[in-house]
């Protein structure tokens, strides 16, 4: 089955304060169609640097990232920025939701922008679906972290994305929280066919994914199923 997602020799590298840093050294692997893969390692071992230029919202210092045929690494931010509207959805662990939005309007403006002529209707089915058919007109103030982080999850999976990257979607949520969002991500891509690519600390997560991805020092350690 041919990738949805390659890396070739891709390298980060940035300034810091004292010089330059290798952020990543190397990383070669693939993905395909429908996986759900857990990015694993020690804090700076460089799992969200890695998501970041799968999603390209880095750029890689040298190497290929190829994602749904189309090489990220020639894009200019307008392309890349197009290409992830089209294609992806990403949640983080701080949700990034808009504070003077209900949890519809975060979830509805930008299927807008995207030109979506049903957006409210289908903000409403995707925020339904994950249990928060009651809390509409809240304002992300108004919600637990969990509401918060089930708002940002129906906004990635509204557009019905064909990747879905997460940076530790379950980091600023207790165990049994987390464990439900773990849930509704699977679920979503049960229901859309998207390829869930994940970063987390918890092995527990890590293991619910078909494959798991180690990382250390910027270098790929070990990759084994789940």
């Amino acid at each position: 089955m041919e990738p949805i997602i390659s890396t070739t020799d891709a390298r980060l590298t940035l300034d810091g304060n004292a010089g330059r840093v290798e952020i990543l050294r190397g990383i070669t692997f693939e993905v395909t169609r429908g996986e759900t893969l857990a990015l694993i390692g020690p804090s700076g071992s460089g799992k969200s640097s890695l998501l970041m230029l799968l999603g390209g919202l880095e750029s890689a210092s040298a190497g290929q990232i190829s994602v749904l045929g189309r090489d990220l690494t020639t894009m200019n931010e307008d392309e890349l920025a197009r290409f992830r509207r089209d294609h992806m959805g990403v949640v983080f662990q701080s949700f990034h939701l808009i504070p003077t939005m209900t949890a519809l309007e975060n979830v509805a403006i930008p299927l807008e922008l995207a030109g979506v002529s049903d957006a409210f209707e289908r903000a409403k089915a995707e925020l339904e679906s994950v249990g928060l058919g009651a809390r509409l007109d809240h304002y992300p103030a108004q919600m637990s972290g969990g509401e918060q982080q089930r708002v940002a999850l129906a906004r990635a999976s509204a557009p019905r994305p064909e990747i879905l990257l997460a940076d530790e979607p379950t980091g600023n949520l207790d165990g049994a929280t987390g464990e439900a969002i773990m849930e509704l991500l699977k679920g979503l891509r049960d229901r859309h066919g998207a390829t869930l690519i994940m970063v987390t600390h918890s092995p527990e997560l890590a293991e619910r994914c078909d494959r798991v991805i180690r990382l250390r020092d910027g270098r790929l350690e070990t990759e084994a199923p789940a």
